[in-house]
């Protein structure tokens, strides 16, 4: 059974900086095509934030996040790091960690065949 498991979420102050990771586990680690992050802010839809080729340096990013978050793989570690830098309160949501068995990094959910269970960011202002 594959396991994603997000850690690193907290609380912050607007202007601060948070790394969140992504453990893998499972049967077919290693065979993963796109590892990818997710968010739910209150009220709100899930929606794209990060995602990321398993190999190769394919990455793609919402444009909200665009040059201060920065997505990356420790493949020694099986585990995928979501940086994130200059945080706002709008950024406050749980993130979720995804993965992709095949294609592309792609900014639709239903396309992602794994997902963890979140983990929460706050940012206040």
């Amino acid at each position: 059974q594959v396991q994603l498991v997000e850690s690193g979420g907290g609380s912050v102050q607007a202007g601060g900086s948070l790394r969140l990771s992504c453990a893998t586990s499972g049967r077919i680690v290693g065979v993963f095509a796109t590892m990818g992050w997710f968010r739910q802010a209150p009220g709100k839809e899930r929606e794209f934030v990060a995602a990321k080729a398993w190999t190769g340096g394919t990455t793609d990013y919402a444009d909200s996040v665009k040059g201060r978050f920065t997505i990356s793989r420790d493949g020694d570690k099986n585990t995928v790091i979501l940086q994130m830098t200059n945080l706002k309160p709008e950024d406050t949501a749980v993130y979720y960690c995804t993965a992709r068995l095949g294609g592309w990094p792609s900014t639709q959910l239903a396309d992602y065949d794994y997902k963890g269970q979140g983990t929460q960011v706050t940012v206040s202002s």
